[in-house]
């Protein structure tokens, strides 16, 4: 039986400080962001696995502010496993990433948006 609420399991996961993603057996793919049946399958054979954390950036780009705000980028990340997602790169100023660069995943929490997983370079 698919779950009803993936999101909601998925915000349980980090609670635990966890980052799952979902797995297909029959259709052998990688799924992120939760989801109740398999993209472009219709399969509904989703169970959650731990992630690796390890990605590769895909895309990039600088959100700018005036100051005092502070500028951040917003990245899309290839995950080892194969989903891409939308995240951020910390730990490194916004401009300095690049497209390749290797990345781990982390946890954070934010006061605006709660838990949600980050990425942090794997070379500096």
């Amino acid at each position: 039986m698919p779950a009803i609420h993936p999101d909601v399991e998925f915000k349980r996961f980090l609670e635990q400080q966890r980052f799952m993603i979902q797995y297909s057996a029959s259709s052998k793919r990688y799924v992120f962001y939760p989801r109740v049946i398999t993209p472009g399958t219709g399969v509904d054979d989703l169970e959650w696995v731990e992630a690796s954390g390890l990605g590769t950036v895909y895309s990039t780009t600088v959100v700018r502010f005036k100051p005092p705000k502070t500028d951040y980028n917003v990245a899309l990340i290839d995950l080892k496993e194969g989903p891409r997602m939308m995240s951020r790169v910390e730990g490194i100023e916004p401009d300095k990433v690049v497209i390749g660069m290797p990345v781990t995943a982390r946890i954070a929490d934010d006061s605006e948006v709660g838990l949600h997983i980050v990425f942090d370079p794997l070379d500096i």
